[in-house]
């Protein structure tokens, strides 16, 4: 998710009012973001800097940053922008990774790295950028080695879930999972447990860190993990309304690349329960849409109500995070901080209102 540098500025600014302005943070942890990203071989410095360069406003630093400061703490602390550089290493080398399962042509408006290179280059810088990260954790001790490995067991996880939920599952040599007609209530829950694994958990991850090395205590770091798990859902159900509606680079991706890919995300499962087996969706649907098909498939979607069905379950979870900050007492919180997070909850979501 690519925050807007107006909307960094007018987080900043609101923060500096009361205390807590993310600007100088952030730019220490862009100095040390860019160190790590940096190897002796250059082919590989290149291609660790190729996303990181092409853009994105680094949501899930500001989270780690944000939750640190709920307790107090200053977000320029070591400690924080180590973890805010922890995290933001994993998310870039699922972008590289990602880009190589979903054979996508572009991310953040450039050639991806695997068209720009080669898939050997990029699921082998993908994997550098975990290795520093694994690094940089082990120095944080081993509480943060321990989550951010589990971390990474669940994206990997949630990836394969959804794969072998696919119509590709047989092509990756999996038994595809027995979840009945593409409209199901298993294939939503399903599609919903794959967010959780594949996209909150990384930021319910940013959260827990930030409070765990500010040393706050269990209940408030359990509250800020919470807020940070709704937070993810919430913004993956966003962008699976956007890979619908969405112009091209507003989600990081082109538009209908999941339909493309034979991923039926909520806003499609929603309209195939509504349109029905023999309706012209599935037909559409039935093998992954080319050319004139998925612009047909995207068309349908735009005008069905199911995308207000879909945008409806984003704005619940965006509910529920903001609720799990309100349980934050008095003692737990930092005003400002606090604030902060509820406004990153507000942007997420107005991406689809």
């Amino acid at each position: 998710m690519a925050i807007s540098q107006a909307a960094i500025d007018d987080l900043a600014r609101k923060g500096a009012a009361r205390g807590v302005d993310l600007r100088p943070a952030l730019a220490a942890f862009e100095g040390r973001l860019q160190r790590q990203v940096t190897a002796d071989l250059p082919l590989v410095t290149e291609a660790s800097r190729y996303l990181l360069d092409a853009g994105g406003k680094r949501f899930r630093p500001m989270l780690v940053l944000l939750a640190g400061a709920v307790g107090g703490r200053d977000p320029a602390d070591d400690r924080l922008l180590d973890a805010a550089v922890v995290v933001e290493l994993v998310h870039l080398s699922t972008l590289y990774h990602d880009d190589v399962i979903d054979a996508a042509d572009t991310r953040r408006g450039s050639p991806s790295a695997h068209v720009r290179w080669s898939n050997t280059v990029a699921i082998l810088t993908g994997d550098f950028l975990l290795a520093r990260a694994s690094e940089l954790s082990a120095a944080l001790g081993v509480e943060v080695t321990r989550m951010m490995a589990r971390t990474i067991a669940d994206l990997c996880i949630g990836q394969i879930r959804e794969v072998q939920a696919s119509e590709q599952a047989r092509h990756h040599g999996a038994q595809p999972l027995a979840l009945g007609g593409w409209g199901s209530e298993a294939r939503r829950e399903h599609h919903l447990r794959v967010i959780d694994e594949k996209t909150a958990s990384l930021i319910a991850a940013s959260c827990h860190l930030g409070a765990l090395l500010s040393g706050q205590g269990a209940r408030a770091v359990d509250t800020l993990t919470r807020y940070g798990r709704h937070l993810g859902r919430a913004f993956q159900l966003a962008d699976d309304v956007l890979d619908v509606t969405g112009r091209p680079g507003e989600s990081g991706k082109s538009p209908g690349t999941d339909l493309r890919e034979g991923v039926h995300t909520l806003p499609v499962l929603l309209a195939l329960e509504a349109e029905g087996p023999r309706s012209e969706l599935a037909g559409l649907l039935a093998s992954r849409p080319e050319g004139g098909r998925d612009q047909r498939a995207l068309t349908i979607l735009r005008a069905h109500p199911a995308m207000e069905l879909a945008r409806d379950a984003a704005r619940l979870e965006a509910a529920k995070a903001t609720r799990a900050l309100r349980a934050l007492g008095p003692d737990d919180s930092a005003e400002a901080a606090v604030d902060g997070l509820a406004y990153l909850t507000d942007y997420a979501i107005d991406r689809v209102r």
